[in-house]
């Protein structure tokens, strides 16, 4: 494939709900652009961006995948994105390879979550978009009841410029409403016919909503329109190239991707209405050293941004980046500006699904590929060493539910965390913490597929069997009061004798974990036993007086004690601290207290009662709504041990409309009688490993 520049170049990413043939449309792009003999299909795992062998078996897109073609002298890069919430890491990628976004719709499910949060993420990122209507070979397929969903659920810049022509229930051909003409798909391609009597009226009504939004995209037209009441056919063509790069129109098309009918119209519609990549939005960037805002042309230096990584378990780790000025050649030596780290020069390729193709170049608004960099990650910049800029982050979702991970098999935990932490390059929406007080080691992810496929993948490519369970919740204990106890420590049984006797005093530290007072006057216990004593109440409190979590909030004077000049040691002032603390702390109205969260809830309006009801029935409490243009944001707060399988739970309760962030607040004291089940259990526990 020869080096394309900016201004032949559309970077279109296929966006919608899971099952609306995004992956069947992209293969029948390639096909109808000759790169393959026959299509393959998503259920047999013959698709070229279905390849990873989790997308093969569960028949559904997991990573996104780029698959370049060429048609009308034009470089088209798709970029093939999941549908599942699951997966919305992947989505944002695509996105940011994306200039333009097609959002695919189906003919019978109509307007879906995921053509909903489409929207709002060409809205987010500024994105102009199209959408397509897909399956229209489908029984019960309704372009006219899926056109006037859309066009109530995100406005009247929603615009049809086809009509299908159906007889019989089956997908015959399409009206051009641009120019109204009429055209029948046949074995030898599309051929001309007149109108037909029955679609006239409603053709002409979609015109008229046409016209109007082509109007509105230039203050000349519309003042055309309102003059004229009509536009040209130029004038409204025009005018619709204008409204979708300004992201004010957003044509609809319709198409069948399985049988391959009318997709190559939809192509030539893609390139004649979707922007270059030479009049796409640039990505914003800084200079490194400064901060300030630096301006990126498509002729400067070379500069580039890692979007995506791939772990080839052949290859190594794959980059797959834009070019947005300057070009890439297997002679450029990348300066990485955020690991202030040179690359060494390397092989160029494009990416084809999972086929890397050789190309001598790449220029400025291309998308290309590199292996083996050394210090380069996802987000990273690539750019000339002696101009450097940063451009800005990719926004990824944060993890939101967590698993507790280890080795089916004894002794192969290293691998387990080896393995996730390369899968960590490829997937940033994963996290991998080990808990310092429970000692689970948490991998958290997006959703309950997620952390499945992100384990099944484990498997496939570094061959080690991990095992997921419920996370232990850190619970801690403290004291409500204070109290006294003496820690004696006495041993005199042969050899050498050990003594020692502490008077302590023990009281809450609201905003601490520990302090250690010294009172001691007088000498009575020798400043050289001093930290001794402080040593053993830190192992001590290690487990505490009800279930044997850490002691936290804790203030301990040491204000008494005795000492013997001979049999006196540092052994037994640990001894004799840990003694008084276990004493004294049991009657200080130990408390188990636990971690509580807060959560930001973003919901439609419409399940604000249900999000307020769940959330009392978790112990938590709404703490205040903040109204947005995408719902309400619900502000909560509730304890860890009840919001495990909130991920889960949200989607269900919104039909996948919801989502959240959390963050760790403070701990709370646990309710006397949820407290009491958690006491015996410790205790039970504690029994059995005897």
């Amino acid at each position: 494939m020869k080096a394309y520049t900016a201004e032949n170049i559309r970077n279109i990413g296929i966006f919608g709900h899971g099952g609306e043939g995004k992956t069947t449309l992209t293969e029948a792009m390639l096909f109808n652009a000759g790169l393959l003999d026959r299509m393959g299909r998503v259920e047999d795992g013959t698709t070229t961006t279905d390849y990873d062998p989790e997308e093969v078996k569960r028949t559904i897109s997991i990573s996104a995948a780029v698959a370049p073609f060429e048609w009308n002298g034009t470089k088209v890069n798709i970029i093939d994105a999941p549908g599942g919430f699951d997966f919305y890491g992947e989505v944002a990628e695509a996105m940011a390879l994306a200039d333009a976004a097609l959002i695919v719709v189906g003919a019978v499910s109509g307007v879906t979550v995921g053509a909903e949060k489409s929207v709002a993420m060409c809205k987010k990122t500024s994105k102009p978009s199209m959408m397509v209507v897909n399956q229209m070979d489908r029984e019960n397929a309704n372009f006219d009841k899926v056109v006037a969903a859309l066009t109530e659920k995100f406005g009247p810049s929603v615009v049809p410029i086809q009509l299908p022509i159906m007889e019989g229930g089956a997908f015959k051909g399409y009206v051009d409403l641009t120019t109204m003409t009429a055209y029948e798909f046949g074995a030898k391609g599309e051929k001309e016919i007149p109108v037909p009597a029955n679609l006239e009226g409603r053709a002409q009504e979609l015109i008229e909503a046409l016209t109007e939004a082509a109007a509105e995209s230039d203050e000349e037209l519309m003042e055309k329109y309102f003059e004229e009441g009509t536009l040209s056919k130029e004038e409204m063509i025009m005018g619709l190239c204008k409204g979708v790069e300004l992201g004010l129109v957003t044509p609809v098309c319709c198409c069948a991707a399985q049988p391959n009918i009318g997709v190559t119209t939809l192509m030539n519609n893609l390139i004649h209405y979707m922007p270059t990549a030479s009049k796409a939005m640039v990505r914003k960037a800084t200079n490194p050293k400064t901060g300030e805002n630096v301006e990126i042309g498509a002729y400067g230096k070379f500069a580039a941004q890692v979007m995506k990584t791939v772990a080839d378990p052949f290859v190594g780790k794959i980059s797959i980046m834009k070019i947005f000025s300057g070009t890439l050649s297997n002679t450029v030596s990348a300066y990485n500006s955020n690991a202030e780290k040179a690359e060494k020069p390397g092989t160029v390729y494009i990416m084809r699904g999972k086929n890397l193709v050789t190309v001598d170049k790449l220029e400025a608004g291309d998308i290309g590929a590199m292996a083996k960099l050394q210090f380069t990650v996802t987000g990273d910049t690539l750019c000339d060493a002696s101009a450097p800029i940063v451009f800005e982050n990719i926004e990824f979702p944060k993890p939101c539910i967590f698993k507790a991970v280890a080795a089916k098999k004894q002794g192969e935990d290293d691998k387990i965390i080896a393995g996730l932490n390369r899968m960590k390059e490829e997937d940033p929406t994963i996290s991998l913490e080990k808990n310092a007080e429970t000692g689970d080691v948490l991998l958290g992810g997006i959703g309950e597929t997620h952390i499945g496929v992100t384990c099944a993948k484990l498997a496939n490519k570094f061959k080690v069997e991990a095992q997921l369970n419920a996370p232990r919740v850190a619970y801690r204990e403290t004291i409500r009061s204070t109290a006294e106890a003496e820690g004696k420590h006495k041993k005199q049984s042969g050899g050498a004798g050990q003594f020692g006797v502490v008077q302590m005093r023990f009281e809450p530290l609201p905003d601490g974990d520990f302090e250690f007072v010294n009172a001691i006057v007088g000498g009575v216990v020798p400043k050289e036993f001093i930290p001794a004593v402080e040593k053993g109440l830190k192992e001590a409190m290690l487990r505490g007086v009800l279930a044997g979590y850490p002691m936290t909030g804790v203030k301990a004077t040491l204000y008494d004690g005795k000492y013997h000049p001979v049999d006196s040691k540092e052994v037994a002032f640990k001894s004799a601290a840990r003694l008084s603390y276990k004493a004294a702390c049991a009657k200080a109205s130990p408390v188990l207290t636990e971690p509580v969260y807060r959560y930001d809830i973003l919901v439609p309006d419409d399940y604000m009662g249900d999000i307020m009801g769940d959330m009392s029935r978790r112990r938590g409490r709404v703490i205040g709504t903040n109204p947005t243009s995408e719902g309400t944001e619900v502000i909560a707060e509730a304890p860890l041990s009840e919001m495990f399988t909130y991920a889960t739970d949200l989607l269900s309760m919104t039909q996948a409309r919801g989502s959240f962030k959390m963050e760790f607040v403070r701990y709370e004291d646990v309710p006397a009688n949820i407290a009491q089940k958690i006491i015996e259990a410790a205790k039970k526990d504690e029994e059995e490993d005897e």
